[in-house]
C-alpha cells in the first residue's frame, strides 16, 4: 500500500512547492514514520516530535531531493537522524556508525533456543506476546534495532535500509541477522518460562 503511495507521489511537484503535493505526502507517510519514532524511542511524544521533525527537514530539504531514493526511504533517512539526535540526549554515545569490520567477524552464539513450533499461534499473536516482542527490540542495541526496524518492521528492502542508514547491503545483512538471533534468543526465555507454567498448571 505505501509502495502504491509512493508512486502516486510527485517529486518534481514536491520540489518544485506544491502545497497539495506535499500534504499528501504528509498524509501518506505521517503513519509510518511515527511508528519508526515510537519504535525507536518507546515514548509517544517522542515519536510526534520525530514526526514534526522529519515533516519540517524535509520541507526545507525538498528543493535539494534529487530522487536518487524513494520519498518514503528519503523521510526514512531523516526520522532515523532525528531519533538518533533524541536517542544523544541521553546517551551521547548512541551510533549506528560501528565499523563493518567488527560486524562480519562477531561471532554469536546463542545460548537458549526453544522450539516455537510447540506453542499455539494464539499465544504468539496474542497482546503479551506482541508486548514481549516490542520488550525484546527496545532491548537490542541501537545499531541492530535500526535495521530491525526498518527491514523487518517498516518492510523496507534490504537495498533500501542500507541506504537509510548509509551502510553497504553486506553489513545490513548481517546485521539483521544478529539482531533476529538476538531476538529470538530473548524470546525463546520468555516463551520458555510460558511453556513452564503451562506444564506445571496442566
Amino acid at each position: 500500500m505505501v509502495e502504491t503511495i509512493s508512486q502516486e507521489i510527485s517529486t518534481e511537484a514536491l520540489r518544485n512547492g506544491d502545497r497539495a503535493e506535499f500534504a499528501k505526502m504528509v498524509d501518506a507517510y505521517s503513519a509510518p514514520i511515527y511508528r519508526l519514532g515510537l519504535r525507536m524511542l518507546g515514548n509517544e511524544q517522542d515519536a510526534e516530535d520525530v514526526l514534526q521533525n522529519t515533516f519540517i527537514s524535509a520541507l526545507t530539504h525538498l528543493p535539494s531531493f534529487e530522487g536518487r531514493s524513494s520519498v518514503l526511504t528519503w523521510l526514512y533517512r531523516i526520522a532515523v537522524n532525528e531519533a538518533l539526535m533524541i536517542l544523544r540526549r541521553g546517551k551521547p554515545e548512541v551510533s549506528i556508525d560501528d565499523t563493518e569490520s567488527s560486524d562480519e567477524n562477531e561471532n554469536i552464539h546463542p545460548t537458549q533456543f526453544i522450539d516455537w513450533g510447540a506453542l499455539p499461534e494464539d499465544e504468539l499473536l496474542s497482546a503479551e506476546g506482541k508486548q514481549a516482542l516490542d520488550h525484546a527490540i527496545q532491548n537490542l542495541p541501537e545499531n541492530l534495532r535500526m535495521v530491525f526496524l526498518l527491514r523487518d518492521i517498516q518492510d523496507l528492502s534490504i537495498k533500501d535500509t542500507a541506504d537509510t542508514l548509509n551502510l553497504t547491503e553486506a553489513n545490513v545483512k548481517v546485521r539483521l541477522l544478529r539482531a533476529r538471533l538476538m531476538l529470538r534468543e530473548q524470546l525463546s526465555y520468555y516463551y520458555g518460562e510460558r511453556m513452564k507454567k503451562e506444564k506445571s498448571n496442566g
